[in-house]
């Protein structure tokens, strides 16, 4: 069973950047497509972005194409969200999962998430 470990959140302004990351353990890691998922308060877990185990495919949602880019290190056990010209609406707590897809059934190995607070 892997475990995934979510950093890099944090409060920053609108229009601003951050860049998430989220630790695997396990020697098996680059096996895996990996995603990213956010839940706002009151509302349900959403899909962001994935991107297979090779890093040569990615999907995103269509709120953050554009803005946001998915990454892969396979030596550093470690996938990336690179978030730029960030907006209110993007308030949310960041959790990644191992698989690919755009429905939380297709994921599985959650992390505990981090929190990412973009201010007007």
């Amino acid at each position: 069973q892997v475990q995934l470990v979510e950093s890099g959140g944090g409060l920053v302004q609108a229009g601003g950047s951050l860049r998430l990351s989220c630790a695997a353990s396990g020697r098996t890691f680059s096996n895996y497509a990996m995603g990213w998922f956010r839940q706002a308060p009151g509302k349900e877990r959403e899909f962001v972005a994935c991107i297979n185990w090779s890093g040569t495919n990615t999907r995103y949602a269509d709120s953050v194409k554009g803005r946001f880019t998915i990454s892969r290190d396979n030596a550093k056990n470690t996938v990336y969200l690179q978030m730029n010209s960030l907006k209110p609406e993007d308030t949310a707590v960041y959790y990644c999962g191992r698989g690919w897809g755009t429905s939380e059934a297709d994921f599985s190995s959650w992390g505990q998430g981090t929190q990412v607070t973009v201010s007007s």
